[in-house]
């Protein structure tokens, strides 16, 4: 019998690592989840986390994976890792980390990403892990010393899988000019060579075979950050494709036929051969729902009851707003001064009320991201909604009505994993190129379009919306003036 080619993607989020087996038509064989925790401290604003929990997972996932195959006759014939970033992990020669990661929420490089900005003219998201790297170098030079190369959280578990350290680089990417580097006192010997996304950068070790059950020379594909993957596996292709990507940050963008400047926003070159992406991502807009599940209510709902209780509640909460900023706030306002805050709550507000401005919220925090870039002469003609918040159609419609576009949900809202998917099938010579394997891998379930009758409505509670945050900043300012944060 011959057996079915399958790509096992693994996608390493922030709190949680999703892997499955992805055949080339983009059915997904198996699938399998661990989670491991991470280190916060908003007081001197480190968010850390132990890479090696994140190899503990991948190997318990590939072990299950490997397990639950059974009869179906699947072959792995490439593995493909993406993960969340910009996360800086620090790593000797032989891979081993020389100090926790320094994850995507940490603030502690505030002074060196301005200083890498103004050096290089690139920002945020494309300046990648550097500012964290050269905070390490500046402030832990004895960790410095111990460590050989300064990686994302793909390419050390590529590493981890090949042996082979890679800087993964998506087509019109490149590194940043050296004598800049240089120039702020980086170590440039510590970024491993760049090599194309999609690229085959060794087989799987020996070692790592022996740990995963996977069959010692498979091909490791180099990978891509999350968002990138997410964009393959929701079936970004053209200009106009917009893709909400949710998780546990949330996070907006749409590809360009060129470069934008818009206010609060990214502009770098998509994953994809003539193409930009210009987005933004937010900070907690995901996890708002979670914080209040298990913090607030302390458990005693599900989130698919939360969900149900919003749905009966009237759109705009009944006066009721939320503003997502509980771990500050990236895109647009880059404020890690931002703060949560239910704004016009009374007694007459229950927890389906709180719920709904929650989910309000996460949509009306795409709107934010999306209105200075809609300025700047960008149509949206779709957005793709991804990951567990689309597997409730009552937030997926929710968004569609707040922020105005079209919402379509793919038949796989994991997309990331498919997206890894889609990079490794190109990466072992399955399809021709990126386009090619986007189109067979992926498809639509369904489109929900928003509806005129509330457009009114959902205006005003944007401007509302929109206003309370520079209202509250100077309150917050004082608090953090006074040590109180």
């Amino acid at each position: 019998m011959t057996r079915a080619l399958a790509i096992l993607a693994i996608d390493l989020g922030t709190t949680s690592a999703k892997g499955a087996l992805v055949r080339l038509d983009g059915s997904v064989v198996s699938a399998a989840r661990r989670s491991y925790p991470i280190g916060i401290d908003e007081a001197n604003g480190r968010a850390e986390q132990d890479p090696r929990t994140w190899w503990d997972a991948v190997v318990s996932i590939s072990r299950e994976l490997v397990a639950s195959d059974g009869g179906t006759g699947t072959h792995i014939g490439a593995i493909a890792v993406d993960g969340h970033g910009p996360t800086l992990v620090a790593t000797d020669a032989t891979g081993a980390v020389t100090r926790p990661a320094i994850t995507w929420l940490d603030s502690r490089a505030g002074a060196e990403l301005a200083e890498l900005s103004a050096a290089t003219g690139l920002r945020g998201w494309a300046l990648g892990v550097l500012p964290a790297a050269l905070w390490v170098e500046r402030h832990e030079s004895d960790v410095a010393s111990r460590t050989c190369w300064y990686l994302n959280t793909w390419e050390y578990l590529a590493f981890r899988l090949s042996g082979v350290a890679r800087t993964s680089l998506v087509d019109g990417q490149s590194l940043p000019d050296v004598d800049a580097l240089r120039a702020a006192g980086f170590d440039v010997a510590r970024v491993a060579s760049p090599v194309a996304a999609g690229t085959v950068i060794g087989g799987l070790t020996s070692e790592a075979a022996a740990a995963t059950g996977i069959t010692a020379g498979t091909p490791v594909v180099a990978g891509v950050v999350d968002a990138f993957a997410s964009f393959h596996g929701a079936g970004l292709l053209h200009p106009g494709d917009g893709i909400d990507t949710g998780g546990m940050s949330g996070g907006f963008g749409v590809y360009t036929s060129q470069p934008v400047e818009a206010a609060g926003s990214f502009c770098t070159p998509a994953p994809l051969p003539g193409v930009h992406v210009v987005g933004g991502a937010m900070a907690a807009t995901g996890r708002a729902l979670d914080w209040f599940r298990d913090d607030v209510l302390g458990g005693v709902a599900t989130t698919e009851a939360l969900i149900d209780e919003a749905a009966r509640i009237d759109p705009g909460a009944d006066g009721l707003l939320f503003l997502p900023y509980l771990a500050g706030e990236r895109s647009p306002l880059w404020d890690p001064a931002a703060r949560g805050a239910f704004v016009g709550l009374t007694l007459r507000h229950g927890r389906g009320h709180m719920t709904r401005a929650i989910l309000e919220a996460a949509a009306l925090a795409i709107r934010h991201v999306a209105e200075p870039i809609v300025a700047a002469g960008v149509d949206v003609d779709v957005v793709r909604v991804c990951g567990g918040p689309a597997q409730s159609e009552t937030w997926n419609r929710i968004k569609a009505d707040v922020t105005g576009f079209t919402v379509a949900v793919p038949h796989v809202l994991e997309t990331a994993v498919v997206g890894s998917a889609i990079v490794g099938a190109v990466g072992i010579g399955a399809f021709a190129d990126l386009p090619s394997a986007i189109r067979a891998m992926t498809r639509i379930d369904r489109v929900i379009e928003p509806r005129d009758n509330l457009r009114e409505r959902y205006d005003e509670l944007y401007r509302i919306y929109t206003s309370i945050h520079p209202a509250i900043a100077p309150i917050l300012e004082r608090r953090v003036a006074a040590g109180v944060r």
